[in-house]
């Protein structure tokens, strides 16, 4: 079920509905909303509604024998860290047969000539590498004593909550399940959904999505992606920039319309994306790009390492890992390998410098040629990264980065293309403070204005749409 089409709206509506008339029965609104979550999930394969029951009834067992591991030995002893171990092993174990079984069954045929269409070939459950970071900080935060076991009808719930069940963004069990617990004892939170900017985010996730994203794919991006060698420079390079946009509009429309869809339902979900096309290092970037995943690599990956504690190889080291296997985690090809390599490699270069340039300024204090420069320095690393991440094969990356041969002419579209690509970049620079403003005078209009404007926009966005919506990029992972 995708977002922006009929059927999810009228899902929608019905889940709506349902939590207007249960909000103040948290038994009753629970059980709905569970039953709904895995209606939404199992709407593609309902086979794979029972993976996700197993993960849930297997992480909430984790989470309790944990906890009276931690609570029986005082702390954080090797009894409760090895329980953490087996726990995390366990759902990478499920993630990894189902996400790299086909790619470890390639590498092998190709290293000793056995033909891997002899092996048997898993389909890739939807969604599945969000559900199972989300359950291995569940039990790696009780663990740690950040968390204490829920009841397994909340764990089973946080899992499968529909809004970010499929492409994130990565909520906290920290966050997400003391908001269930106060919803349980209170029944519904105090005052109402800020409909306006619910609506906001729905609606600018839609505009992203359906015509940015969905525009830029058919004109721009998958035809030459599909065949680099038949394309001239230009479209090869006009096809690198108008996907970083792509992806982008893609990921965080999807992100907008979850966090719009959760907050009409009552949950506040994390910010994923802060102008990331503002950045001026990578760094900072990384403080901008799908946040709730990188925080999520820094706090379960890149500390545990040893994060920047052991020196600065050690440090670089981690880096490089904490990247590689973010790269790893987006899916089982070299080529996303190559993407965290390169994210990985560019951070420990950064830190490098700045280790033998200790002083260090912040954005505001840079020079405007000297802040434009890091900016275009950093927006050319990103788009370089995206040529390995997008390209279907190596080989059609290297295609890609390599032959450049001059157009006979300028292709009609081109000046379309740029066009959207440079406005959506000069967006990127839109003060959050302007934001923050329009979106409190949207709540201040009342539902029937909200209700109105937000029909209006619907019909414009149909109106502008290719035909046709393709998935969201993210859906893969």
């Amino acid at each position: 079920m995708l977002f922006p089409t009929l059927t999810f709206a009228v899902f929608f509506l019905v889940v709506l509905a349902l939590h207007g008339i249960l909000r103040w029965r948290p038994a009753a609104w629970h059980g709905a909303m569970l039953a709904a979550s895995f209606v939404f999930y199992g709407w593609w394969d309902w086979r794979f509604c029972f993976l996700l029951a197993g993960s849930g009834v297997a992480n909430w067992w984790f989470g309790n024998r944990i906890a009276m591991v931690r609570d029986a030995r005082f702390g954080r002893d090797p009894a409760t860290r090895w329980w953490v171990r087996i726990a995390v092993a366990a759902n990478l174990a499920l993630l990894g047969l189902f996400k790299y079984y086909g790619f470890f069954v390639d590498a092998v045929g190709d290293a000793f000539g056995i033909d891997p269409g002899l092996a048997l070939r898993l389909v890739l459950p939807v969604g599945i590498s969000f559900f199972t970071f989300q359950a291995i900080s569940y039990v790696v935060d009780i663990g740690r004593g950040d968390l204490d076991p829920a009841p397994l009808p909340d764990v089973m719930l946080y899992l499968a909550f529909f809004p970010q069940l499929v492409a994130g963004p990565i909520v906290r069990a920290t966050d997400f399940l003391p908001e269930l617990a106060d919803r349980r004892r209170n029944g519904a939170h105090d005052g109402e959904a800020p409909l306006g900017t619910a609506f906001w985010l729905i609606g600018a996730g839609l505009f992203k999505k359906v015509v940015v994203s969905s525009y830029l794919a058919e004109v721009a991006v998958d035809g030459v992606f599909a065949a680099p060698a038949t394309a001239n420079a230009i479209d090869r390079v006009l096809a690198v920039y108008a996907y970083a946009i792509q992806i982008y509009a893609d990921f965080s429309g999807y992100t907008d319309i979850a966090i719009g869809c959760a907050l009409l339902l009552g949950f506040r979900f994390p910010q994923n994306f802060d102008s990331p096309y503002q950045a001026v290092s990578m760094q900072d970037f990384w403080r901008r790009w799908h946040i709730s995943l990188s925080t999520w690599l820094r706090d379960y990956l890149y500390i545990p390492l040893g994060g920047n504690r052991g020196g600065p190889l050690l440090t670089h080291r981690n880096l490089m890992l904490t990247m590689v296997l973010g790269g790893l985690w987006h899916g089982a090809s070299w080529n996303f390998v190559i993407w965290g390599a390169i994210h990985g490699g560019a951070l420990a270069t950064e830190r490098l410098l700045r280790r033998e340039r200790p002083t260090r300024r912040s954005v505001a204090e840079l020079s405007i040629i000297g802040g434009a420069a890091r900016w275009l320095l950093t927006f050319h690393v990103v788009c370089f990264a995206w040529v390995f991440f997008r390209a279907p094969t190596l080989a059609d990356a290297w295609t890609m980065l390599t032959s450049f041969e001059r157009a006979a002419a300028v292709p009609a579209t081109t000046p379309a293309v740029a066009g959207v690509v440079a406005v959506a970049l000069l967006t990127q620079g839109t003060p959050p403070e302007l934001t923050h403003r329009v979106r409190a005078a949207v709540d201040r209009l009342g539902p029937t204005p909200v209700a109105l404007a937000g029909g209006a926009w619907i019909v414009l966005v149909v109106a502008l749409a290719p035909a046709g919506v393709a998935p969201f990029i993210y859906f893969q992972f």
